[in-house]
Parts: structure tokens; C-alpha cells; sequence
């Protein structure tokens, strides 16, 4: 019997698991993750899944202990890892922007540039890279890693942290004051160099990518429905943006119209009241699950 083709997937087990998950699913595929396993059930035999920390992905698909993973920018310069980058996921645990790595102090330090810390102590997850940030900029301080809850870290044991940030609340609330960013980072879907050779695997990741790609897409989409008389139509289109174009069509009575569009979810809320001044009703707007362009 031939060997069966399987593709090994590193997700991210820890912040980013939900929002994969999730994503995933938008994607197409359904993932069971029973406690305390770091194998979780994919429903699709040809992708076995492994959950690991995001700090890790990348040091493992470059040994080819795994084909693929979901990491981020940070922790594959982190690790200095020669891996395939497949596309740009931008996602993080409760959006779909960038997040950053940076330099922060309490609210009230005499720290105003990376220059002031000057044989002075900062903390980070983010160790190598933070090294360089600091050596570039020609500051010599002490530069210890952090196991965990960098932010609670400042004043009593250092004078800085590096952390990482995607909304700045839990910097608010740990009462530090951004002094610079070092590094904005995303999502990325790596391979690893031999697995990106083997044409199976690389169309089965290709094809994974497209769908989380499409998944992605539509995050921020809706869709459309309308009718309008003929005679509203040129109204209607000045107000609607689109893609492309919008597709319509002609309805059973001839002197009435169907529109379908896709906009930005967050241009609804000014866009339906301007339509239906412009003579468009019977508006229906839809969740998408996937574009592909």
C-alpha cells in the first residue's frame, strides 16, 4: 500500500489558538482540541496538526519536524529561522491588524528616548531581537528576559520593558508610556525549504493558504442585496463603492433592478440609509465566508 500523504501543521497554541480556530473554520476546516492534547482533531486525514508556542513554529518547520506553521515576523527573526514564507496572515487575538513590539516605561520616568537607558535594565520575551534594537542604537544597557507578565515589571526591578502591544490597554492600565516602537509584527504562514519541494506538499499548502487567505478576506466584507426601480439606477451605483463591479441583474417585473455588492462591513451603517435615499429597497445585507480574489 502507498504511503498516505500527510501535511504537519504547527498552530499556535497559547493568545493566537482562538482566533486560528476560528479562522480555520472560516476557511473550511473544523478543529477538536480535547484537553491537555497537543494534537488536535483536523477533519480533513490529509492535515495533521500540532499545537505548539508561537515562540517555537518556526525553530521546528526549519528542522522539518513540521512542514508547516502559523508564527509570527517576531519570533521567526527571534530565532533567526531560514524558513519559506507562504503569505502574510494579519491577524492577531482580537483583530485583524498588526501588532508591535515596543519600548516602555512607567507613565512618570525621566525616560524619554532609548538613549536616557544607558546602563540601565530592560525585560522582554523578545530577547535577540530587542539586543539588536538596542546595539543599532548605540545604547549599552542590560537586557534580561522575561518569563512572563513583563508589564508589572517596571519600576521595582527595571527601568524599561519590551513588549508586545495590539490595542496599548494593558500598557494603560499597567499605568507605562510607549517610548519607541521596535518592531510591527503579523502573522505569517511558513514552510519548511524541502517540504516547499515536494509537490504535494506545496500544492497542499498552497491550496490551505487560499482558503485562509479567502477566510481573511472576508473578515471585514459584507455583502449586499437590493432592488431598485430603473429609472434609481445611476443614484444608486454613484452612492455604492464596490470591488469591482456590482453585479445586476433584471427582475421579472422589467422596470425594476437587483443589485449585489460587497463592501466594507464597516461602510454599512452610512452606506443603507444613502441607498434607500438614492430609491433603492428590500436591502439584505449578509455575513461572507470567503472571498478569493
Amino acid at each position: 500500500m502507498a504511503k498516505k500523504n500527510i501535511l504537519k501543521i504547527g498552530l499556535p497554541k497559547g493568545s493566537l489558538q482562538e482566533s486560528t480556530f476560528k479562522l480555520f473554520k472560516k476557511a473550511g476546516f473544523n478543529i477538536i482540541l480535547h484537553s491537555r492534547s497537543y494534537k488536535p482533531l483536523i477533519d480533513d486525514p490529509e492535515i495533521e496538526g500540532m499545537m505548539i508556542r508561537a515562540q517555537e513554529i518556526a525553530r521546528y518547520v526549519e528542522a522539518g519536524a513540521i512542514d508547516a506553521g502559523l508564527t509570527g515576523l517576531d519570533w521567526i527573526m527571534e530565532n533567526g529561522a531560514k524558513v519559506k514564507t507562504v503569505s502574510d496572515l494579519v491577524y492577531a487575538k482580537t483583530g485583524t491588524g498588526k501588532v508591535r513590539w515596543v519600548l516602555a516605561v512607567p507613565e512618570n520616568s525621566p525616560i524619554k528616548k532609548p538613549a536616557d537607558l544607558e546602563g540601565k535594565r530592560v525585560a522582554t520575551e523578545l530577547l535577540k531581537v530587542t539586543k539588536k534594537y538596542f546595539k543599532k542604537q548605540g545604547v549599552n544597557c542590560d537586557i534580561e528576559f522575561s518569563w512572563g507578565a513583563t508589564e508589572v515589571k517596571t519600576p521595582d526591578l527595571v527601568d524599561a520593558i519590551v513588549d508586545v502591544t495590539e490595542t496599548g490597554s494593558s500598557l494603560r492600565a499597567n499605568k507605562l508610556r510607549i517610548v519607541d516602537t521596535i518592531l510591527s509584527t503579523n502573522t505569517k504562514f511558513i514552510a519548511n525549504h524541502q517540504a516547499w519541494k515536494d509537490p504535494w506538499k506545496k500544492q497542499k499548502i498552497r491550496d490551505l493558504d487560499l482558503l485562509l487567505q479567502g477566510a481573511l478576506a472576508a473578515e471585514t466584507l459584507v455583502g449586499l442585496k437590493m432592488n431598485l426601480p430603473k429609472d434609481a439606477f445611476d443614484d444608486v451605483i454613484r452612492v455604492l463603492p464596490s470591488m469591482k463591479n456590482p453585479t445586476v441583474s433584471p427582475l421579472s417585473n422589467g422596470e425594476w433592478l437587483a443589485i449585489e455588492v460587497v463592501v466594507e462591513d464597516k461602510s454599512v451603517r452610512n452606506l443603507i440609509p444613502r441607498l434607500k435615499q438614492a430609491g433603492a429597497c428590500d436591502i439584505i445585507e449578509y455575513k461572507l465566508t470567503k472571498v478569493i480574489n
